[in-house]
């Protein structure tokens, strides 16, 4: 679709944290041809509740590995940070600086750093402070230092304190929410084992077509006006009316500024 490849790094806090709420969009651009990464900060071995860590550890691995490959996106990391113990250390500062050149990001997608959850948070400040760092030659010097700032954005959540969130960016996922819910599929640790149980103390339907038919009811959400009138914006009124399901992104007052050329260069999908 472009003459130049994006690369894109989106980096959530646990296992799925991605895939949940960017999949559709990086399967479509894996489709045509960019570069996707997803990052894992933690490693996800709080997340069950009979499990122990290090056998949850490598279920995690290999889902996320294999939701990487439903996908079809180039990799998948998990990083070795505990599941609920994450700080934003100066030493986990520089991992992510040196995650970011090495993929010599043009975009970076993380969570807002208004969230229920620390690891959210926590993960969130990481990225916002490596923003400028990942241009300043004398930090980390070991890795070669990127020759522009990257674009980065915030993952669409619910949260309305300090600031709800602003779509500024939607993205039509039609073409592969189907894709989005098989990559969901392959957490069965998460989707269809701890959270049913943690949320609920229940389980999850143990029939293939009827836990697709549930992943369908409980993670595509309904979408919000807001994100109606983002698609009705990228897309035009009729387009932007007719589309069922998005993903929505928010404009980090850190790192490049991108124009709606430069945003349509990122999102090759866009009319």
């Amino acid at each position: 679709m472009q003459d130049q490849k994006i690369n894109i790094l989106i980096i959530g806090a646990h296992p799925d944290d991605a895939d949940v709420k960017a999949g559709g969009t990086a399967a479509l651009w894996a489709k045509a041809g960019y570069p996707v990464k997803f990052v894992s900060v933690t490693n996800g071995d709080a997340g069950h509740h009979i499990e122990t860590r290090e056998n949850l550890t490598q279920r995690r691995k290999a889902e996320s590995e294999e939701a990487a490959r439903r996908l079809g996106i180039a990799a998948y990391q998990l990083l070795d940070y505990h599941d609920t113990e994450l700080l934003p250390t100066l030493s986990a500062r520089h991992q992510i600086i040196r995650l970011i050149r090495e993929w010599k990001a043009d975009l970076v997608i993380t969570h807002r750093p208004n969230d229920y959850h620390p690891d959210h948070r926590y993960t969130s400040m990481l990225v916002q402070d490596a923003a400028y760092l990942v241009s300043v030659p004398h930090v980390c010097p070991d890795t070669p230092v990127l020759e522009k700032n990257p674009v980065f954005l915030y993952l669409e959540d619910t949260f309305k304190k300090p600031n709800p969130f602003q779509p500024d960016i939607a993205i039509g996922i039609d073409e592969t929410v189907e894709q989005k819910i098989m990559a969901l599929d392959a957490h069965v640790s998460q989707f269809y084992e701890w959270l049913p149980w943690i949320e609920e103390r229940g389980k999850a339907p143990s029939d293939e077509k009827a836990r697709i038919t549930y992943l369908k009811s409980r993670w595509i959400r309904k979408m919000s006006n807001a994100t109606r009138q983002s698609l009705k914006k990228w897309y035009g009124e009729t387009q932007g009316t007719a589309i069922q399901d998005a993903e929505s992104f928010e404009i980090c007052e850190y790192g490049a500024q991108p124009t709606m050329a430069e945003i349509k260069k990122l999102f090759p999908m866009l009319p």
